[in-house]
């Protein structure tokens, strides 16, 4: 005889559902149950952290949001936050660990990609930064971090037409996104035209008047323009805002030194170094102003140590030879000379020849000779870390 089918127990399968329900109910009330003391602590923490970020405290914003529980540690919004303060304190390698984290665990996110990508900027990577660029303007093309990332991709190939088209789109995307505005002011100051420059830097202000990085750049062009007590005032004023910057301090350092302040200059470059002592920027300006005021050898002990932190920069081993020409060691200044132009040949070439033709020059003559090389040394230190300021990309 054949039985039929099993007839499923409507019975058992209510209670099943029964139980489904009962779970998830459970999980309600353990999540109702949860301690409002350690909800409101954890909050506190959290608002602890970024408070201190925005003030641009950047060490005690990483030690807050480094100590939360990994559940709440391991989030792209903790990491995004932390990768942020190592930017701003130029700790480019630690800053590209974290950003790349965040993209590991959470690829949707735009938000801080921006900064990401400026510090691919500074770590010359490409490939990554190309990478960025793609993924996010596949992802969103309405969003303005995506521009942005792709200007800085394009920037980094000195394509800088290309560059301020992205960054111009960026701010057509979101009229109200302060740091499109100033990566365009600093695309702009690459091309010389410092004009749209100044008005770029103004709208990120005009957008957002706690945006440190736009009166730097403010700063940056009426230093180039040699107008050296409004770039004074400018960096001072973006010193306000985040007055813990090296950088920042350093530039103020070097407009002193324009403004024959040497004394204050000096100082400001002490503190500066108080707070970053492997800088290489404030301790090669250090050295400079020591030079111009005659302390020989304080200024050759200063470039020692520097050559120890950038032991490839031909521009220390210039002034080393400049130094030692000067204690009238020939032999000694002519050898570091013939390092620098090893070093970078078309970039010091002719600053070197000069150096070294310019002992055959009457003393009057060498003398202007040595302080447009002053000049021109300056310059290009600081040229080369304009982007850098940003932090955009302070940079």
């Amino acid at each position: 005889m054949k039985f039929p089918t099993k007839i499923p127990n409507r019975k058992t399968k209510c209670k099943s559902a029964k139980t489904s329900n009962s779970s998830n109910l459970n999980e309600s009330l353990d999540i109702l149950r949860l301690d409002p003391n350690s909800v409101m602590a954890l909050l506190r923490e959290l608002g602890r952290g970024y408070q201190a970020l925005c003030s641009y405290n950047c060490r005690e914003a990483i030690n807050i949001l480094t100590s939360l529980p990994p559940q709440h540690y391991n989030t792209g919004w903790v990491l995004t936050l932390i990768g942020r303060a190592y930017f701003e304190l130029a700790e480019y390698t630690q800053a590209e660990r974290l950003f790349s984290e965040v993209r590991r665990i959470e690829s949707y996110r735009v938000e801080g990609m921006e900064i990401y990508s400026t510090t691919l900027w500074h770590l010359q990577k490409d490939v990554a930064l190309s990478a960025l660029s793609k993924d996010l303007t596949d992802m969103d093309k309405n969003c303005p971090e995506a521009w942005c990332v792709a200007g800085n991709c394009f920037s980094l190939q000195r394509e800088h037409d290309i560059a301020i088209k992205f960054f111009q789109r960026a701010i057509q995307v979101d009229p109200g996104f302060a740091y499109a505005y100033t990566l365009l002011g600093h695309e702009f100051v690459l091309t010389e035209e410092l004009d749209r420059a100044l008005a770029c830097f103004r709208n990120a202000i005009r957008v957002n008047n706690r945006h440190y990085n736009a009166w730097y750049g403010l700063g940056m062009i009426y230093y180039k323009q040699e107008k050296f007590n409004l770039a004074e005032i400018h960096f001072k004023k973006a010193l306000s805002i985040n007055p813990q910057s090296s950088v920042l301090l350093c530039h103020i350092g070097v407009v002193q030194h324009a403004l024959k302040k040497s004394d204050a200059a000096l100082e400001t470059l002490n503190r500066a170094i108080g707070i970053d002592p492997k800088n290489p920027l404030c301790k090669f300006h250090r050295a400079s102003i020591l030079f111009a005021n005659d302390k020989y050898k304080a200024a050759l002990q200063e470039l020692e140590e520097l050559k120890q932190i950038v032991p490839k920069e031909s521009l220390v081993y210039f002034l080393i030879g400049k130094v030692y020409k000067k204690l009238g060691q020939t032999h000694l200044a002519l050898m570091n000379f013939s390092w620098a132009m090893d070093l970078d040949p078309k970039g010091a070439n002719n600053q070197i020849k000069e150096a070294i033709d310019k002992r055959y020059l009457p003393e009057d003559e060498a003398a202007e000779v040595d302080d447009s090389q002053d000049s021109s040394v300056m310059t290009d230190a600081d040229d080369t870390q304009l982007h850098t300021a940003e932090s955009d990309d302070i940079l």
